[in-house]
C-alpha cells in the first residue's frame, strides 16, 4: 500500500498524489461504465445482502479496477454493484477497507471521492457497530445524527475545511420516512469512530458513554467527511451487531457480528430499498 500521507500520523500529505489517486480511479470506473449513479451506498460487514435489491446489477470485482483498495476482513465481498433500485441508479460498494488494516485515511476514502467526481449526489454509509443501551438489543438499525472521530486521522486535504456535522439532516428525515413506510424500527444516535482492530475494553465503553456515544465502529467517520468535502450530501446507518464490552453477556468476535449483521438483512434491505428513490428526490 503508497501512504498518501496521513495527518495524524505526521507525515506531509502530498495533496498531488491523492487526487491523482482519486483520478486514477475515477478513470478506472468510467472505463468500466460506473457512470450516471444518484446515490453511492457503502455496505459494512454483513450487510452485502442489499445488492440482492439493485435491478440489473453487473458487479464489478474490486481486484478489476485500477487504483480501487481491496479489503482482507471477512463480511467484505471487494465488488462495485451497479444498477437500479426503485427507477434510481445506484454504485454500491459492497465492501470497504480500514484504516486498522494499515491504510491510510486517504486511501480508506478513495472511492468515496471518486464516486463524487463521477456526480453522485447523495452518499448512504453503513456500518456493523457496537451498542452502548442496553434498550437497543442486536440486531438494532441506528441513524446515525453526528459523529466523535477518535481514530487519530483525518481524510480532509491542507485547505479543505471541515463542514462541521457531515450528516444531512434532510437525507436524514428522508431515511426517517422511508423507515416508516418499510415499517422498519429505525434509532437515532451518536457514533464513535475508533481505530482498532481490537475492540474496546469495558472502561473504555463507559468512557465513550459520557462523551454521549451511543454506538462505536471502526469505520465511517473518514468516509463522512471526504463524502461531504467532495460535495455530497451524506446520511449513514449503523446496525447494532452486539453490545459493546461490559454490556454483553459474552467476549465480543467479528464471526458474531457479520452473523448478526445477516440476521438483520431484511429489514436492513427493506429500509433501504424505501430510502433510495426518496434520497434521490432530495438531492434533485
Amino acid at each position: 500500500m503508497l501512504d498518501d500521507g496521513d495527518c495524524g500520523g505526521g507525515v506531509p500529505v502530498s495533496t498531488t498524489a491523492v487526487q491523482d489517486s482519486v483520478e486514477r480511479l475515477t478513470s478506472s470506473l468510467r472505463a468500466h461504465g460506473v457512470e450516471g449513479a444518484r446515490v453511492a451506498l457503502v455496505l459494512g460487514s454483513g450487510l452485502g445482502d442489499f445488492v440482492d435489491r439493485v435491478r440489473g446489477a453487473r458487479a464489478i470485482p474490486y481486484a478489476s479496477i485500477d487504483g480501487m483498495p481491496q479489503s482482507s476482513v471477512p463480511g467484505h465481498a471487494g465488488k462495485l454493484v451497479v444498477g437500479d433500485v426503485g427507477g434510481v441508479r445506484v454504485v454500491v460498494q459492497q465492501g470497504r477497507v480500514h484504516l486498522y488494516e494499515g491504510w491510510s485515511a486517504h486511501e480508506v476514502t478513495r472511492a468515496v471521492r471518486a464516486f463524487g467526481r463521477l456526480g453522485v449526489h447523495a452518499l448512504v454509509l453503513t456500518n456493523a457497530a457496537g451498542g452502548m443501551k442496553r434498550a437497543w438489543p442486536p440486531p438494532t438499525l441506528m441513524r446515525i445524527t453526528d459523529h466523535v472521530n477518535l481514530q487519530g486521522r483525518t481524510p480532509l486535504l491542507p485547505g479543505e475545511a471541515g463542514s462541521g456535522n457531515p450528516y444531512d439532516a434532510e437525507l436524514g428525515a428522508a431515511l426517517d420516512e422511508a423507515a416508516r413506510a418499510s415499517k422498519v424500527p429505525l434509532e437515532r444516535g451518536v457514533y464513535v469512530g475508533v481505530l482498532g482492530p481490537s475492540y474496546e475494553t469495558p472502561a473504555e465503553i463507559r468512557y465513550l458513554t459520557a462523551f454521549g456515544a451511543d454506538a462505536v465502529g471502526m469505520s465511517t467517520v473518514c468516509e463522512a467527511q471526504a463524502g461531504r468535502a467532495a460535495g455530497m450530501r451524506v446520511a449513514a446507518i449503523s446496525c447494532i451487531t452486539n453490545l459493546a464490552a461490559g454490556l454483553s453477556p459474552g467476549p465480543l468476535n467479528h464471526a458474531e457480528v457479520v452473523e448478526v449483521g445477516k440476521q438483520a438483512s431484511q429489514r436492513f434491505c427493506d429500509l433501504l430499498e424505501a430510502a433510495v428513490p426518496r434520497l434521490s428526490a432530495r438531492v434533485a
